[in-house]
């Protein structure tokens, strides 16, 4: 039985080295130009070439998003940019619009193309048509139940693969078009500039009432009409694999490397242990535990078995749940003193209770009893962004394993 790929976010480099380390299949990502994502740090040209080394050198792959909607102006460049990442060894392009498409075709004719779930295919039909123009991946539309993804796979070509994504942020949209964000504050969500207007704070003023502001739901603090709850599918992963996806993608690239990387691994543990023994597979509560130590919303399973109700919206706030702050990254061990180098994410202090997670360990805890800084000399808090410092640790640790700790009531 061949796995599902499990395709992570790369906002930049530093998160698809960490989405690969913790044991995704392949990423996606975004360059300086055409993709969705013009608020991400993205890739330079030179960033793309070291990560695709780091990928393929780990026999993994590496996606790129042209998948803008794109008006006459935004062409310009697309032929040549197309052909520099044929060159630089990409492995395929995720494109929505036709015209695009067909500036691959012309530039880049052996260069591997996956529709975007902006070109909301929500049949089989559908499917075809493409699969006749030489597509081999779908991004499904986000509004599809498992049910009718089985169908969809049932009804087309064998060798025709498809992808859906099963984690991370729903926007309030028919497959990520929106005009809200153009409408509010003049910037064109399918050109890559949402300013996520569907998480703002909303009431609701009667014409002849002006200043009057009415909550849409009986609540002081107002309501968040838009406001979805984050996709979570990892409670169901048989099912999943039954639908007959190729693909499971986690939403995020404007999320942390902490983000990416704990998501991925839970993930990761969770796919690798249904193939173990497939008829006898249960849910390890601690991989549902995990996802919800990085910052997110409540949990939804979007349209995969029902129409969303009210139920998988947040009415109260648009804020995210931070239980656990990533405090520190480690770069290097030293397995005979037992200290570790570690770069600073966030404060840090003697007496705190850490934990540490790695791609392959499992969580261990253990207090901070004593650090130094680069200079070695002993210090009590870790306060600056970065900072280089060393620290005991009571367990063998590894570079790229993570150190959080819970938020505290004042952070």
């Amino acid at each position: 039985m061949n796995k599902p790929e499990l395709l992570a976010p790369a906002g930049d480099l530093e998160k698809l080295k960490m989405a690969l380390i913790y044991g995704a299949d392949a990423v996606y990502l975004g360059g300086e130009r055409f993709g969705l994502r013009a608020q991400a740090r993205n890739f330079t040209m030179d960033d793309l070439r070291e990560g695709i080394e780091f990928a393929h050198n780990l026999g993994r792959k590496v996606y790129v998003t042209v998948n803008i909607i794109p008006h006459n102006e935004d062409l310009e460049g697309l032929s040549d940019y197309v052909k520099e990442l044929q060159y630089i060894g990409v492995d395929a392009l995720i494109f929505s619009d036709p015209g695009v498409f067909l500036t691959i075709k012309e530039a880049a004719p052996d260069m591997g193309m996956h529709l975007s779930t902006q070109a909301n295919n929500t049949n089989y039909k559908s499917a075809e048509f493409w699969y006749k123009q030489g597509i081999k991946r779908i991004i499904l539309a986000r509004e599809l139940s498992l049910k009718e993804i089985k169908e969809i796979v049932d009804k087309s070509p064998k060798d025709m693969e498809f992808e859906a994504f099963i984690h991370g942020a729903m926007c309030i949209s028919y497959s990520g078009r929106c005009l809200l964000s153009n409408y509010m504050v003049g910037r064109d969500a399918n050109r890559g500039e949402c300013a996520h207007p569907c998480r703002y704070k909303y009431y609701l003023v009667e014409e002849k009432r002006p200043g009057q502001y009415i909550p849409i739901e009986e609540d002081e603090k107002g309501t968040y009409i838009f406001n979805s709850k984050d996709l979570c599918m990892i409670e169901y992963i048989p099912e999943l694999i039954n639908s007959g996806l190729k693909s499971f993608k986690i939403e995020g690239r404007m999320k942390s490397s902490y983000y990416v990387a704990t998501v991925v691994r839970a993930y990761r543990k969770a796919i690798d242990e249904y193939y173990v023994d497939p008829k006898n597979y249960k849910l390890d509560r601690e991989w549902l535990e995990e996802v919800k130590k990085v910052s997110h919303r409540e949990f939804t399973t979007g349209f995969y078995f029902n129409k969303p109700d009210h139920r998988g919206q947040v009415y109260e706030t648009s804020s995210y749940i931070r239980d656990y702050v990533f405090v520190g990254l480690i770069k290097e061990y030293d397995i005979k003193t037992g200290i570790a180098t570690v770069e600073q994410r966030n404060k840090m202090s003697v007496g705190d209770e850490i934990e540490i997670i790695g791609p392959e360990k499992r969580v261990f805890k253990q207090r901070i009893e004593r650090m130094w800084n680069e200079e070695g000399i002993e210090i009590d808090s870790a306060p600056h962004p970065q900072q280089i410092l060393k620290m005991k640790m009571k367990k063998k640790v590894d570079k790229y394993d993570i150190i959080r700790r819970e938020r505290r009531e004042d952070e």
